[in-house]
């Protein structure tokens, strides 16, 4: 192998125009570690904010952004055990994703699920990492329970969609076109709400509320979830895209018994992502094999139209998840 391989850098904070094509020298397998040859890699919000500098990896993560990528195993570290050269996975990186090579802890990497693509697995850890840990262990979906889903044509929302539906719980989505709002509907929501022609409060109030809502919106939305809850629900926020800060009455909590929640999950230890890892290992990956959901896919870049790939994702009008080809197959 090539010492120095191909990556996208971040030039300077700024604008989708700042990723910039680069030589980088290869990554070694640290212990615990393996180094995968990237097929694909997906495209994901947190890559954005990085690459706007609102976004810090991790001290000891590449700078390179890329959260989850698919490819082949080529180095192993000493303390590795279960994979051999040439295994196919694909994995939840700490960074790095927008390159040729990547090292990730072993134990944050799947297999390819039976049947599937390199360009369809890469889409699976980082959304299936966050909607798994945030909808179910988190959040505690169950059965039955009526589930609100923000932002439903994303590459997040479609997991959670999916996911949510196959465990039996009522999903109700948000988004913003009848186009999208179709697309959630054909994937198992029961009702979708076109954000820009209906108030989606008045909907769940309407069904009795909410037991359970995802965000990612945040800002405005904050005071709105609160009033979409039914006695006892659960918000659980996961990004804050119109920002952090809103002033709201929280008495509610505390007569309405409401819970909030929320977790990023690029600065959680190695031990907790492998631990969601496992659950997903046992309960959701034999749903992939089994051909009973799969990642939504928008559209693909090669790795040096990485800037594309971004302005698609800050575009919104994708459905699903946005990949790069960075050696295919």
């Amino acid at each position: 192998m090539s010492r120095l391989m191909r990556a996208v850098e971040i030039s300077t904070p700024g604008g989708p125009e700042v990723l910039v094509p680069v030589e980088r020298p290869m990554p070694e397998a640290k212990h615990g570690q393996i180094v995968i040859k990237v097929a694909w890699a997906g495209v994901n919000r947190p890559d954005a904010l990085q690459r706007a500098g609102n976004y810090a990896p991790p001290p000891d993560a590449s700078d390179l952004p890329g959260l989850e990528a698919s490819g082949e195993v080529v180095a192993i570290g000493d303390g590795v055990s279960g994979y051999t050269i040439g295994d196919k996975v694909c994995g939840l990186l700490p960074g790095g994703g927008y390159a040729e090579y990547v090292a990730t802890p072993a134990d944050h990497c799947l297999p390819i699920p039976q049947g599937m693509s390199l360009k369809q697995a890469a889409c699976l850890p980082e959304t299936f990492f966050t909607v798994f840990s945030n909808v179910f262990t988190r959040g505690g979906l169950k059965a039955g329970e009526r589930f609100l889903i923000h932002g439903g044509s994303s590459g997040i929302g479609t997991t959670a969609i999916q996911l949510a539906n196959h465990f039996g719980a009522r999903v109700f989505v948000t988004a913003g076109s009848d186009d999208k709002c179709r697309a959630c509907i054909e994937l198992g929501a029961e009702r979708a709400i076109n954000y820009r022609e209906e108030d989606f409060v008045e909907v769940m109030r309407a069904e009795g509320g909410a037991d359970l809502i995802l965000d990612m919106v945040g800002g405005p939305y904050i005071p709105r979830n609160i009033a979409s809850l039914a006695d006892d629900g659960r918000l659980v926020q996961i990004a804050f895209l119109q920002g952090p800060k809103i002033e709201m009455n929280f008495a509610q909590l505390m007569t309405r018994r409401l819970t909030m929640t929320g977790s990023t999950l690029r600065p959680q230890s190695d031990l907790a992502k492998a631990r969601i890892a496992q659950n997903l290992r046992e309960q959701v990956w034999p749903l992939l094999d089994a051909g009973k959901i799969a990642p939504v896919m928008d559209s693909e870049f090669p790795l040096v139209r990485a800037c594309d790939a971004h302005a698609r994702m800050e575009g919104s009008g994708h459905i699903g998840k946005i990949v790069l080809e960075v050696a295919g197959g």
